[in-house]
């Protein structure tokens, strides 16, 4: 119940982050993971309540190094909300007049408030490093009928460039959508917010039926 905790390493996660889990029906759980590599989301699996996991594999789904979150649905679906973009080969990389990226590979966000950068590491392994910079557009909604294994419907909530090689939401260059969040209300029908262009947080409110191209 939360009062002590016990420490279990997902083997082969290196670049996976921010780990999101939801309960499937037949009582194992699915987990989805941002990839520090620009290149798809992620998934893990646990068939003993969360103790051990198998090794995260991509699914179908691009990722483009931004947040991802999904949601069990009381009928037994999944509904993700996501960046359908992954890194290309000819996308820049992100720098902007507060971000340097040093000798030893860390990426140095810094604001112009704090003046101060702070270093987050870029991971390496298999001779892949992190990437920053893709465009985070669009924000779309993805519907699975089968425990995760397939995502087959799918609608954009929002479409633009996703332009986000700069931090400086002072100037308002950032065209992004992202971080965003999901969950179904006792009405049934989904509650989504995300990052728009880092000058607001958006809200958005469809029937799961929606993304099958039906009305909001």
């Amino acid at each position: 119940e939360g009062r002590t905790w016990h420490e279990q390493l997902v083997p082969g996660s290196v670049g996976c982050v921010h780990m999101d889990i939801q309960p499937l029906p037949d009582g194992s759980l699915l987990a989805l993971y941002r990839s520090r590599w620009a290149d798809s989301i992620y998934e893990s699996r646990s068939s003993d309540d969360g103790a051990t996991w198998s090794e995260p594999e991509p699914t179908e789904l691009p990722n483009n190094n931004s947040s991802i979150q999904f949601t069990a649905l009381a009928d037994g679906r999944l509904a993700l909300v996501y960046n359908h973009r992954r890194a290309e080969e000819t996308t820049e990389r992100r720098l902007s007049l507060y971000d340097e990226i040093d000798d030893d590979g860390l990426i140095e966000e810094g604001t112009p408030e704090s003046g101060t950068p702070a270093a987050e590491p870029a991971p390496q392994a298999a001779g892949r490093t992190a990437f920053w910079g893709t465009p985070r557009a669009p924000m779309t909604l993805a519907i699975s009928e089968d425990s995760g294994l397939t995502w087959p419907i799918r609608r954009n909530l929002e479409v633009g460039d996703g332009y986000c090689l700069s931090n400086n939401s002072r100037d308002g260059l950032n065209r992004e959508f992202s971080y965003p969040s999901i969950h179904q209300g006792p009405d049934g029908e989904l509650n989504i917010a995300y990052t728009y262009f880092r000058q607001a947080i958006k809200y958005v409110k469809v029937r799961p039926e929606w993304a099958y191209g039906g009305a909001t």
